[in-house]
């Protein structure tokens, strides 16, 4: 019998595949705990739609990913942080993503999820650092941070 899995379900098939399954197990498990649906023709054109348009929807992110690491990686663009500092330039505490985030928001309406800025380890000199950003799982940019004193 033939299905189109709704979950993935391991060993079998992945959420959209459309597979060959024994009819017991089909319908006594798969359909029955809504993992899986029989193919029928209007079935099987839904799921076809829906991966058309995530494929269209996958496009539009990576353009705009592509858009936005050209913004970040000018060189005008760059986040400046201000923090206390010693008398040898470094700084007393350090900076994180989540204080480089709300710098670019702040200062050029650019909304980064903290997470996405790979920081190895907290910034903890002063002057610039080139951070890398991952903006799409394909498209990873670098921003300048400048850190100067208070």
């Amino acid at each position: 019998m033939k299905v189109i899995f709704l979950e993935d379900v391991k060993g079998k098939g992945k959420r959209g595949d459309i597979k060959d399954v024994p009819a017991g197990y089909a319908q006594n498990y798969l359909i029955k705990n809504g993992l899986a649906e029989a193919a029928t023709k209007a079935a099987v054109s839904k799921i076809k739609a829906e991966q058309k348009h995530a494929a269209e929807n996958a496009k539009e992110e990576l353009a705009e990913s592509k858009k936005l690491k050209d913004f970040l990686e000018k060189d005008e663009t760059v986040v400046e942080l201000k923090a206390k500092a010693g008398t040898d330039g470094r700084l007393f505490g350090s900076i994180t993503s989540k204080q480089i985030a709300k710098a670019l928001a702040d200062q050029y309406d650019v909304t980064i999820d903290k997470r996405k800025i790979e920081l190895a380890e907290p910034i903890k000199s002063m002057g610039y650092t080139n951070v890398p950003v991952k903006l799409h799982p394909s498209v990873t940019a670098e921003i300048r941070v400048h850190i100067s004193e208070k």
